[in-house]
């Protein structure tokens, strides 16, 4: 189990967020396209959803680990072990936000050696 002081934390996560706000856009291969880090995707590695900030420790590696990736991003060219869905995304139109049924695509995370099974996550698989 990891373990910081609410210093090492805090000082983790404001070096995420000052990395993650200097990164603008990046090209992925995969999408044939440049894809933002925008204000959704620093929400999304402090909060599960609106009203739920994610445990510090989600948070703490999120942000620690942030530098790497545009790397990971711009290198991207193939996806391996998806799971493709639909889910109601708040999404701007008009300048109103409307949440609308989009089909998303989910990473599994790892394999279960036991049973020789993919492991998609390890809470709920729309908040992860």
């Amino acid at each position: 189990m990891i373990q910081f002081s609410k210093e090492e934390f805090d000082r983790v996560k404001t070096n995420g967020e000052t990395l993650y706000k200097g990164f603008g856009s990046v090209y992925c291969p995969y999408f044939k396209t440049k894809v933002a880090f925008n204000s959704k995707g620093l929400e999304h590695l402090k909060f599960i959803n609106r009203d739920k900030s994610r445990l510090p420790k989600d948070q703490f590696m999120r942000f620690k680990l942030i530098k790497l990736a545009p790397l990971i991003l711009g290198l991207s060219s193939t996806l391996q072990g998806i799971r493709e869905t639909k889910s109601f995304e708040e999404v701007r139109i008009h300048s109103r936000i409307e949440n609308i049924l989009l089909p998303i695509i989910i990473p599994f995370w790892g394999m279960n050696f036991e049973t020789m099974q993919r492991v998609l996550h390890e809470g709920s698989i729309e908040i992860d």
